[in-house]
């Protein structure tokens, strides 16, 4: 899925700080019988929590509040307690724009979960600096790719990406994400996310090794609901 910089027209197909408090059970390893099967994520996220990223470049810190975007703040919670975006790639990183990721280095994992959509949420929050959002292809069409807005990015708020969440520590780890290989393939010279989804890590560690990538994602700190 693909989000265009800085355009308000048609989104074209193609567009993851150490926290205070205790962990709340985080899974440290990917479980895979819950990720194979998208059907069974389907817990409802507290009213609003907090999930650490462990990255190539150091830690940052995303408070969710479920409240500006429920499905989208559901999705994200399931995926991260199970471990969906450990060791994905940060693989399209725009400098002054924003820093994406989400595909999963595991194809089997990416056949599964490219039609595993979820229902749009109302826009109630800007596209600001830090703000982590869905990247779409259209109406409904949110799965497991996210981005991070680098600055101020309102113009997409009238294309329906609804932020759910926002960087509160780390920020300048997200700065630093390596942004070389630039805008994605076919429109530049980074990864072809057709590639990314049928051939996982194994395409970019063999040609973009330069990537930075995320560690292990975990839920560290919830509230009730």
């Amino acid at each position: 899925m693909r989000l265009k910089a800085m355009t308000l027209g048609t989104i074209a197909v193609a567009l993851c700080a150490v926290a205070l408090g205790s962990a709340a059970g985080p899974q440290t390893k990917p479980n895979m019988e819950k990720l194979m099967n998208p059907a069974q994520l389907n817990e409802t996220a507290p009213d609003k929590f907090q999930a650490k990223f462990e990255t190539s470049k150091g830690e940052f810190l995303v408070e969710v509040t479920r409240a500006w975007a429920p499905n989208g703040a559901d999705r994200f919670y399931n995926l991260v307690k199970n471990g969906y975006y450990n060791n994905c790639r940060f693989f399209r990183v725009i400098d002054n724009f924003m820093v994406q990721f989400g595909i999963n280095g595991d194809p089997k994992l990416n056949a599964v979960w490219s039609q595993a959509r979820i229902k749009d949420d109302p826009v109630k929050q800007s596209n600001n600096r830090g703000y982590i959002t869905y990247a779409m292809a259209g109406p409904n069409t949110r799965t497991t790719q996210l981005f991070i807005n680098y600055r101020n990015n309102a113009g997409l708020d009238s294309q329906g990406f609804s932020p759910f969440g926002k960087v509160v520590k780390g920020m300048d780890v997200v700065d630093s994400i390596y942004s070389g290989y630039g805008e994605g393939a076919p429109s530049g010279n980074g990864p072809a996310q057709h590639l990314i989804q049928q051939q996982g890590n194994a395409y970019l560690e063999k040609n973009f090794p330069k990537l930075d990538y995320i560690e292990s994602a975990t839920i560290v700190t919830s509230e009730a609901k």
